[in-house]
């Protein structure tokens, strides 16, 4: 019997031990053994020497170059089909809005009565006293006409069978009179809105990682067609158990929706449109948001506002038919046999002639078709240098953001209350929502002009100045307040809050949409789910902190202010170590991650050698033409300004 052994002739190779464990010498090592029949082991079988096999060719520089020679020459954002499909993309953004602010109708704390009957089976009416400012936006309301308004009330009165609501959000009923989830039974409420943020934060998680590994198309597919049944389901929930269960399931969905769409979205765009892109897409949302109270107003009663939202996802089956896979994450994934089909595709539908294929992009796949496709997991980012650095800064500038943003909202309506600046749930709703939109408009011409980088930096900077002022100042100003000659009043501390709160809520919005934004395009193609699903997750326990807040009655709310203030001043520090994406091509691979390098924000004097540079633009620095290294590349253990690493 023979035993192959793997055995490089000649230099270049690293020779394999011998039986004995011993390496044969090599250079200036023992003299290589003369030319002479096969070698055997002590029992006398020959051991005979198999050619190992060359390594696997690098794939085509031109074909992973997307936004260089692929994107080009499918006309850009030019060609009708990808118009399209950037359109496609964007329709959905209304009913994600309507989705993700239900909550704010559907699980509404409303006025409450206690109904009760006396001997003649008349009814009477008394406010419960526990209800004073339960829903936490200062609103109240006086009874229906023939309830009287007691003076006094005991905690007896939650023993009450019946109870008479007063729904401020639109609806006839919603979720908490139908089940009368009030005094013993309030924290349920506060469970069911934990289902569809804690949904979002799994579906982030777990379909961004299936959607690097089985595309994005079957993630949105499979995501609309369980949204379908999961969120009609809940309309049809017995007990407030299996509505929140089935608000869990829900929320994964939807989560499976919302990343799908935004990595599709900017995959599909050139460098210079990315950011319009999708923001014009966080406008549509917006939209829903605003839309919002005259749905619900309509429907009027919860199970059918519920039907209503979940419904026009119907129309998104259709997105199996009309809506491709990425042609990016194919291409970056090395599935050349089904990027060449797209690619006809896209040339057939644009009407396009394939002779305009200058660079020769289809000659070129059609010699790497047989390749196997190169899938990655996000877990590959742990081996990484600067990626995995960049994802966690974000995730936490995102945490961040969304977590503090609570915080100044709970201030706004808390002073908002002591000065009677409003009661009304519509203006409370609609003032949340400007905020936002105003936000959003700001970002466009800071994020325009000082680029991704600079746009987070200036937004964080006012965020923490907000929160610091806030914990600080009006501490300062109240206790000046208390002096006889001071002239200061409480409304004072009051106004100023309230103007804290709204930049705050201003900034800390444009932190975490902005986050997102600069996540998914740092994050290489191979792994964008990934990286995308773990920022929306950051986001979404950001979320989570004003249902905790609520839950426990808003103990501990200055702690979690604080912590949040000083996780703002990290934050900004960490902000400088992250590179800068505007008009950059997006990397397709974790190398091409690797090499996205931070620069000065401020562009460097001419003449004036930067600290700071990449191995392609060290090669062609002036004073480094004559080193003989420099047409071999640059060592591995020696950094982009020539300093050796250790």
């Amino acid at each position: 019997m023979a035993i192959d052994r793997r055995r490089e002739s000649g230099g270049g190779g690293r020779p394999l031990p011998e039986e004995n464990g011993s390496v044969p010498g090599a250079g200036g090592g023992a003299a290589a053994a003369p030319p002479g029949p096969p070698p055997a082991n002590a029992a006398g079988v020959e051991i005979q020497a198999v050619p190992v096999p060359p390594p696997a060719a690098a794939c085509s520089p031109l074909l992973l170059d997307y936004d260089g020679s692929v994107l080009p020459f499918l006309g850009g954002l030019g060609g009708r089909y990808q118009r399209t499909l950037v359109l496609l993309t964007w329709v959905p953004a209304l009913v994600i809005g309507f989705s993700k602010f239900s909550d704010s109708f559907l699980l509404d704390q409303p006025d409450f009565w206690c109904r009760e009957a006396d001997g003649q089976g008349n009814w009477s009416g008394t406010l419960a006293p526990i209800h004073a400012n339960h829903s936490g936006n200062g609103s109240s309301f006086p009874p229906p006409p023939g309830l009287p308004t007691p003076a006094t009330g005991n905690a007896s009165e939650c023993g009450c069978r019946e109870w008479h609501y007063r729904i401020r959000a639109g609806l006839v009923q919603n979720v908490v009179s139908k089940w009368d989830l009030v005094c013993d039974s309030a924290w349920k409420v506060h469970i069911a809105k934990f289902s569809l943020l804690v949904g979002l934060i799994f579906g982030h998680l777990i379909t961004g990682c299936i959607a690097d590994w089985v595309g994005r198309r079957p993630v949105l597919l499979f995501s609309v067609i369980f949204i379908l049944i999961f969120g009609l389901t809940v309309a049809l929930s017995v007990n407030v158990t299996m509505f929140s269960t089935l608000r869990f399931f829900e929320g994964f969905c939807l989560a499976g929706i919302v990343l799908s769409l935004y990595a599709l979205r900017i995959e599909l765009c050139p460098p210079g449109h990315r950011f319009m892109i999708t923001m014009v897409a966080s406008f549509i949302e917006m939209a829903g948001q605003f839309l919002m109270p005259g749905l619900a107003a309509l429907c009027r009663d919860w199970q059918v506002l519920q039907a209503v939202i979940i419904c026009p996802f119907l129309l998104m089956l259709f997105y199996w038919v009309i809506f491709p896979e990425s042609l990016r994450w194919l291409m970056a994934t090395q599935q050349f046999e089904a990027s060449k089909e797209l690619i006809l595709e896209f040339t057939h539908k644009n009407r396009m002639n394939t002779e305009s294929d200058i660079k020769g992009v289809v000659p070129e796949l059609e010699k790497e078709i047989t390749r196997r496709p190169k899938k990655v997991c996000i877990v590959k980012v742990v081996g990484t240098r600067n990626l995995w650095k960049n994802i966690v800064v974000l995730c936490v500038n995102s945490l961040t953001g969304y977590g503090i943003h609570h915080c100044f909202a709970k201030s706004m309506m808390g002073h908002e209350a002591k000065m009677a600046i409003t009661h009304n749930f519509y203006a409370d709703y609609y003032t949340m929502a400007g905020i936002a939109l105003a936000s959003c408009l700001a970002m466009c011409p800071v994020v325009g002009f000082l680029g991704r980088r600079g746009g987070l930096l200036l937004f964080m900077i006012l965020t923490a100045l907000a929160s610091l002022l806030q914990l600080g100042l009006l501490n300062l100003i109240g206790k000046y307040s208390q002096l006889p000659d001071s002239g200061m009043s409480d409304s004072v501390k009051d106004k100023f809050s309230v103007a804290f709160s709204i930049v705050g809520m201003f900034s800390s919005h444009a932190v975490g949409s902005l986050s997102v934004f600069f996540c998914a395009e740092i994050t290489p193609t191979v792994i964008r789910g990934g990286g995308l699903g773990l920022v929306l997750a950051s986001a979404g326990f950001g979320r989570l902190t004003a249902p905790i807040m609520e839950l426990h009655n808003q103990k501990g709310y200055f702690l979690h202010h604080v912590i949040f203030a000083c996780c703002t001043l990290i934050c900004i520090i960490c902000i400088l170590l992250l590179p800068e994406s505007k008009n950059q091509n997006l990397p397709e691979n974790i190398p091409d991650g690797e090499h996205y390098t931070r620069q000065p924000l401020l562009p460097h004097k001419k003449g004036e050698q930067p600290l700071l540079l990449t191995n392609s633009e060290l090669k062609d620095y002036s004073g480094l033409h004559d080193s003989a290294a420099v047409s071999d590349g640059i060592p591995e253990n020696t950094t982009a300004n020539g300093m050796k690493s250790m």
